[in-house]
């Protein structure tokens, strides 16, 4: 199979590389020829006492996930699953995370090592298996979330952890100004808060750890309410009805930002971090706001033409655009793997 893709990339055309198809929807719209990995899968090594797994790209997220459960351990940066074909690969180099993101970490924090594939078909290996495993930059971290424009994943390995003993879910009723303001208050205390949402006036909290350090919490919270059957698992894997929408945006801001002055509806996630915006406003006036605040603005499910003129990302400062294009011609020199995915210029 490595030399299949090896084969591929010396042929010089453009490359469209695919799992599950999962996140096609994800940044700019794909380009190239399909290049499939979903037939390069399997589990390579898994150690529960070294907490670390390795796989393959092919390898799905839901075999992963069952592999682990078995020994009571899971991937605390709860990668969305978008589908049962979802593809570790494609988790990496989406770069996702879910609810417990301000918590447990982002995937990049979890990711020790990456075998990968380079735009001259040479086997590349970054990291290893064990936190420090590192001198200099961290390579197998540049790789997650970079959606394919530097190489292709063959192989990964991951940092796990135990499940939690206990989880509980509080909800509280209260506008959107208050909950950031309550959320902002709880997360300089020690509380064992692994995840929260604000939704139509709603405030939900997710306790995990210790039993006693959630009962505590409970007590100390005050009794709050119980979401619904399911909440926390389609908040992870955008299967709410506010996440499904033709015109989604995503925005990055500092937990204390206030509410923003736009029109439509919000989500909030990651203890104000992280804010869904469903909203009929020009892209400038939402790019606008975010950064005025010290944030920025993805155009996350939008429609192709949105994101052909606006781009689905904040355009980049000249400085920093010119390093990432240092770091593709690095990588990719014949700009095959994945062109324009992440910017249209890359």
């Amino acid at each position: 199979m490595i030399d299949t893709f090896k084969a591929r990339i010396l042929d010089g055309k453009p490359l469209c590389i695919c799992g599950g198809g999962s996140k096609d929807f994800y940044g700019n719209p794909p380009q190239g020829e399909i290049l499939e990995t979903k037939a390069y899968a399997g589990i390579v090594a898994y150690e529960p006492t070294e907490l670390f797994i390795t796989a393959k790209c092919g390898t799905t997220l839901a075999e992963i996930e069952r592999t682990l459960a078995e020994r009571g351990q899971c991937l605390a940066f709860e990668p969305p699953r978008f589908s049962a074909d979802s593809t570790l690969g494609g988790v990496v180099a989406a770069g996702l995370s879910g609810p417990r993101r301000a918590s447990a970490g982002s995937l990049r924090d979890y990711v020790l090592g990456v075998k990968i594939i380079d735009g001259e078909a040479r086997e590349l290996t970054f990291g290893g298996q064990v936190m420090k495993n590192v001198a200099g930059y961290d390579v197998a971290r540049l790789i997650a979330g970079s959606l394919g424009t530097l190489g292709l994943i063959t192989e990964l390995s991951l940092k796990v952890l135990p499940r939690p003993v206990a989880e509980a879910t509080l909800c509280f009723e209260m506008p959107p100004g208050k909950a950031l303001e309550q959320l902002n208050r709880w997360a300089g205390q020690p509380l064992p808060i692994v995840a929260s949402a604000w939704q139509d006036g709603v405030l939900s909290l997710k306790l995990a750890g210790a039993r006693a350090a959630v009962e505590a919490a409970q007590q100390k919270l005050g009794a709050g309410g119980t979401a619904a059957e399911g909440f926390w698992d389609e908040l992870r894997d955008q299967r709410l009805p506010f996440l499904a929408t033709e015109t989604l945006w995503r925005l990055s801001l500092p937990s204390v930002a206030p509410m923003l002055d736009l029109p439509g509806e919000t989500l909030i996630e990651w203890g104000g971090a992280q804010r869904w915006l469903r909203s009929a406003a020009p892209a400038d006036s939402i790019r606008a706001a975010a950064e005025k605040v010290g944030g920025s603005a993805t155009a996350y499910r939008c429609d192709t033409g949105l994101k052909a003129q606006v781009g689905a990302f904040a355009p980049l400062p000249a400085p920093l655009l010119n390093l990432h294009r240092r770091v593709k011609a690095a990588f990719d020199p014949r700009g095959i793997f994945n062109p324009g995915r992440l910017y249209p210029d890359l």
